[in-house]
């Protein structure tokens, strides 16, 4: 005959089971999200390590391990470097000039001095070039600066050019020409984030300042940049991870061309791909654009966490 349960057996079962329950249910439902991103994130990254490790793999069907000489490789084409000084160039430049015009644009839309329709109206103006897909801005840019396109027509109607230059053909002139590109369809990025960081300072610090003494200048310095630093911080670090990994609008401009005056770190591991089909090799330069990548990856969760 069985022995019967000691009294409150059954009531300390119910709540292990209970808090069990609780504490893997998050884990339950992190589950699909873990499986996405071992599948689409973690699988292709181990794949890419593993590729550039071995030689002529996809094209060869037995691959031979070769360390690091696929980095070597990378690290001696002269054309690596290339792309790297225009991939600096091309994002230090966006950047600053997205700050400068976002936050311009951020005060004129934040001022008192306009009215609430000049300023719905300016919100929709300005906010344009951020509707566009990449694919429109790249075949509307490519048909205002062509030769015959209406950037030359205004140019050399008021005789600043003879109106014939071939913006995204001259080497001298491509790299310039995509990064004002840029710098146009992405600029409202900036203006959005920084015109709710100026709605939500505090007017009591406007009106201690003015009580101050201080001037129109002297708030913008001392009240309205300090307030919006974490912002402006976060935004700078958050563009230029994207604007590092700029791909689409310069393929589809320039193509990396001419010359190599616009040829990026994406374009240039594209080419490697699938151009020269040295995917061993393009996999190596995947996997240096991807710690450069993790590097500002970890100074923008840095700061996240001290903002908190």
């Amino acid at each position: 005959m069985k022995a019967a349960p000691p009294p409150g057996a059954d009531s300390a079962r119910t709540r292990t089971i209970g808090r069990i329950k609780r504490t893997l249910t998050p884990y339950g439902f992190l589950t699909p999200t873990g499986v996405l991103l071992i599948i689409l994130m973690i699988t292709p990254i181990i794949m890419v390590v593993s590729y550039s490790l071995l030689d002529r793999v996809i094209t060869n069907k037995n691959p031979a391990f070769v360390g690091f000489e696929n980095y070597l490789e990378v690290l001696t084409d002269p054309v690596f470097f290339t792309a790297v000084r225009n991939t600096l160039v091309f994002t230090i430049s966006s950047v600053v000039v997205h700050f400068v015009i976002g936050l311009a644009f951020a005060l004129m839309l934040n001022s008192p001095l306009l009215k609430d329709r000049t300023k719905a109206f300016f919100r929709v103006l300005y906010i344009l070039p951020w509707l566009f897909t990449v694919a429109i801005v790249a075949v509307l840019w490519r048909l205002l600066l062509s030769p015959n396109g209406v950037v030359n027509y205004l140019l050399g109607s008021t005789g600043i050019t003879d109106g014939s230059t071939e913006w995204l053909a001259n080497p001298s002139t491509a790299l310039a020409a995509v990064t004002f590109i840029n710098i146009w369809s992405g600029y409202p990025f900036f203006m959005i984030s920084l015109l709710a960081g100026l709605q939500g300072i505090p007017r009591e610090l406007y009106e201690a300042a003015k009580v101050d003494g201080a001037g129109v200048v002297a708030q913008f310095r001392n009240v309205t940049l300090p307030q919006l630093r974490p912002i402006i911080i976060s935004m700078a670090l958050l563009d230029f991870i994207w604007t590092t990994q700029q791909f689409a609008l310069i393929w589809m401009t320039t193509g990396g061309g001419p010359i190599n005056s616009t040829e990026v770190l994406s374009t240039f591991t594209y080419k490697l791909a699938f151009t020269e089909y040295e995917f061993s090799v393009a996999s190596a330069s995947a996997v240096l654009v991807l710690l450069m990548s993790m590097v500002l990856a970890f100074f923008y969760v840095r700061h996240q966490k001290a903002r908190d």
